[in-house]
């Protein structure tokens, strides 16, 4: 039985295929301003890498921001479920979810089995999503992918006062301008996306084992100021950026198997 997961998120969008329980290609890649184009793009490569064809696949499960662009999903989940599903799954021990994806952040709560107990979610400001991080990597003149790295080498600690992006690139501008290091300024821009997400994850009263998923939990140096900001131990699961379409991906087995989960 193969069975897929499709997540078309803000900023990339990503696939699953699963055979008999186990995952036998992944794929991540930039979505583009169609939904519907990044869904057939990132299927098709991920197809390949699987050795299969679209057609011996017996359900996949859409989920994600442009999941209602999905031409070839046979039904959808909210991406709520599917990290949830995705993260017990990678780590059964896992009871809290923080993911932060391109334009929205969300913590959730949930059973051994995966099912989500509370959430809370936030797409209304992007000072706490991996979009701000891309507009001061712009702004700093530094890629996105080398953060963490530069975060690293800190050595002054160094506070935003701002929340709002607008405010927030115009204070970091003036830090610049007053000869600070950049991986102070990354450290501290680091700590203040961390600051936000923890303060919406307090809502659901976080549990242990805390993982982070997304995009965003590649960046070592967001991992750890996630991890300073909750207060307890944060776990990395082995691929967080394909979390939801894995759970997607866990949805689309259900489906075949009449409800019996995987």
């Amino acid at each position: 039985m193969i069975t897929a997961g499709c997540d078309i998120g803000s900023l990339t969008a990503k696939a699953v295929i699963m055979k008999d329980g186990k995952i036998i290609a992944t794929n991540v890649i930039l979505a583009s301003a169609h939904p519907e184009k990044s869904a057939m793009d990132v299927m098709k490569r991920t197809v390949e890498k699987a050795g299969i064809k679209m057609e011996d696949i017996s359900y996949c499960v859409g989920t994600g921001y442009g999941r209602k662009h999905i031409p070839f999903m046979n039904s959808e989940e909210s991406e709520i479920a599917c990290h949830a599903r995705g993260a017990v799954w990678q780590m059964p021990s896992a009871r809290t979810v923080v993911d932060i994806g391109g334009q929205d952040a969300k913590a959730i709560r949930m059973d051994e089995k995966g099912n989500v107990e509370r959430y809370v979610y936030n797409d209304k400001c992007a000072s706490g999503t991996g979009r701000f991080l891309e507009i001061i990597a712009d702004s700093l003149d530094i890629k996105l992918e080398d953060m963490g790295a530069i975060s690293g080498k800190a050595k002054e600690k160094l506070t935003l006062s701002n929340q709002c992006v607008v405010f927030a690139e115009t204070e970091i501008i003036s830090l610049v301008n007053e000869g600070k290091e950049i991986a102070d300024i990354v450290q501290a821009l680091h700590q203040a996306v961390a600051n936000r997400a923890a303060s919406l994850a307090r809502g659901i009263l976080v549990e242990p084992d805390a993982v982070m998923t997304g995009g965003v939990a590649k960046n070592s140096g967001m991992f750890i100021a996630l991890e300073r900001a909750l207060g307890v131990k944060l776990y990395k699961v082995e691929d967080p950026q394909i979390n939801g379409a894995l759970g997607a991906a866990l949805f689309a087995a259900d489906k075949v198997n009449g409800g019996s989960r995987t």
